[in-house]
This record gives C-alpha cells, sequence and structure tokens, in this order.
C-alpha cells in the first residue's frame, strides 16, 4: 500500500453516525441526572398537594438542581449541533426516544384539535379518494367528554377549601377533557387516503399505515365485531367494529406506538362509507396489479 492509496473498510464517520457510534460520558451523565430530577419533582409536589410541609433548603435544592440540568441540556445541544447535527437528530441524542413519541403523540393530538376547529383534514391533499371513519365513535367520544367535566365541577366543589389542590387538579381536568376531545378531533382530521397507487390507513395520531396497492391481495367488505390479537394482523377498530379486510401479498410494517417494528399481512379497518371504499378499492387495486412494468431504455452504447 502506497502513502497515497486509500484504507478501505474504515470509512470515518460523520454527524450523527459518530455520535450514535458512542454517546460520551456527559451525555450519559445528563440523562441519569434527568432521570433522577424529574421523579423527585414528582414527588415533592404529590408531597406539596398532601399537605406536607416541605423544608425551603429542600426546594432550593430542587430548584437549582433543575436548572443545571436545563443549562447543561441546553449547552450541550448546541455543542451537538455545532459537530454537524441537525436539530432533530441534537434532541433525540439529549432526549430518550420514548420521551419523544409520547411528546409528540401529545403535541399531534393538540394541534387536531385546531384542525378540526378549522375544518383542515391533515394530508388530503392531492389524494384521489377521502375516506372518513371517526363518525361512529363520535357519541362514545362525546359522553366520554361530558363525564369528564361532570367529573372537573364534581372535584371543584369538594376541593374549594383548599386552593392550591383545587388548581392543580382543575389544570389536570381540563387537560383531561381536551385530551379526549383532541382524541377524536384526531380521527375525524386524519381521514384514510388513496393515492399514487398507496392506501393509507390511520386511527387517531398513533397509526399511519400505508400500504402500497400492488401488495394487497383480496379486499373484503365484512362487518367484524370482535378482535382477537394475533401475529400478523392489525386491527384499526372504531366503536369496536372494523368492516373491510385486506390481505396482503408480503407484510407492511404498521410500527408499534414506542417505534418497534410490527410486520402485518392482515388489516382490519373502519370507515363510515365502507361501501363507497370497497368500490373504489377494487378497480384501485386491479390497476396497480396490472400496470406496465416500468421500460428499461435503450441499451447503451458500447
Amino acid at each position: 500500500m502506497t502513502g497515497a492509496e486509500p484504507m478501505t473498510g474504515a470509512t470515518p464517520m460523520t454527524g450523527a453516525g459518530s455520535v450514535a457510534g458512542g454517546r460520551s460520558a456527559g451525555l450519559r451523565l445528563l440523562r441519569f441526572v434527568a432521570y433522577v430530577t424529574l421523579p423527585a419533582e414528582v414527588v415533592l409536589a404529590v408531597l406539596l398537594v398532601g399537605g406536607v410541609r416541605i423544608p425551603a433548603a429542600v426546594w432550593a435544592g430542587a430548584e437549582l438542581l433543575v436548572v443545571t440540568l436545563v443549562v447543561a441540556e441546553g449547552l450541550s445541544y448546541l455543542r451537538l449541533r455545532r459537530r454537524g447535527l441537525s436539530r432533530r437528530e441534537a434532541v433525540a441524542e439529549l432526549v430518550p426516544e420514548a420521551v419523544l413519541r409520547i411528546m409528540g403523540h401529545e403535541l399531534r393530538i393538540m394541534a387536531s384539535l385546531g384542525r378540526w376547529v378549522a375544518r383542515r383534514p391533515h394530508g388530503v391533499g392531492g389524494v384521489d379518494g377521502v375516506f372518513p371513519h371517526a363518525r361512529d365513535q363520535a357519541a362514545l367520544m362525546y359522553g366520554f367528554a361530558f363525564v369528564c367535566v361532570v367529573e372537573s365541577v364534581g372535584m371543584s366543589y369538594l376541593l374549594a377549601g383548599r386552593p392550591v389542590v383545587h388548581a392543580i387538579v382543575l389544570v389536570l381536568d381540563v387537560y383531561t377533557v381536551l385530551f379526549v376531545l383532541g382524541l377524536h378531533a384526531a380521527a375525524v382530521t386524519r381521514p384514510h387516503t388513496l393515492a399514487g397507487g398507496v392506501l393509507r390507513l390511520r386511527q387517531a395520531a398513533h397509526v399511519d399505515v400505508s400500504v402500497p396497492l400492488d401488495r394487497i391481495a383480496s379486499v373484503r367488505h365484512e362487518p367484524v365485531f370482535s378482535h382477537e390479537k394475533a401475529e400478523g394482523e392489525l386491527n384499526l377498530a372504531v366503536g369496536s367494529q372494523t368492516s373491510l379486510t385486506v390481505e396482503l401479498t408480503e407484510p407492511v410494517d404498521a410500527p408499534r406506538f414506542f417505534g418497534a417494528p410490527r410486520p402485518v399481512r392482515l388489516i382490519r379497518f373502519h370507515a363510515d362509507d365502507a361501501r363507497a371504499l370497497y368500490r373504489e378499492l377494487g378497480p384501485a387495486v386491479t390497476r396497480a396489479r396490472t400496470a406496465p412494468s416500468p421500460s428499461p431504455g435503450p441499451p447503451p452504447r458500447v
């Protein structure tokens, strides 16, 4: 090997790869401190609500630790950005993936409330067909939200003499009502769609599966009201029912909530107008499976 000859099998790692290859001890320490600090803050809050007197020194130490953690996280974020990582990659290095997924789900739920009020469905631009699926769960979700409102009023009356506890419980109750309405709003604003040879199936803000039409072996219109968990099957029930069943020639990935892969070959789902979706899906599958293969082009010239 000459001096100018590059070494093979030793590609330098850059960007996210170098960080992912070996997370620094500092980042591991930050995560450990975060795992200890956040539960400790929750414990202190619970003790305060329960009427336990917390020494001022303990409160000061806890708040100082939180401020120090936030500053350290901010400095680490800036250092990762200077190394060439994108915003998303830098945040992923500092925050556990499970926490990011939970936060992302909560943000999608709350954003769905705004889309619901503004009547702006998500992901329907330029599609061939839009198929809502939330109608049959509306009564249940509105009833659940009403029960939460009644519970909030009752707790406000019972805790009227304890203003601190009353304020905390009221915030939690209001958030619960918004979350329930947000779940329904996510289902309303994220309908199933058909576009570009792909059937996109969604449920609230946590399921989003793209099924290529050329992988669909059969489509059946069959109402099912009882679903058992089985390997390789995905049931997207609405109001405890599904109305369409799709069998695939090869599996597609329907990731679980925390990102674990889940290959499925059979999908049951629901649509408000299941017959209309069935009528449109059948010809679309036929066209996708009989479409001519793309021309390989002229042979290369010698």
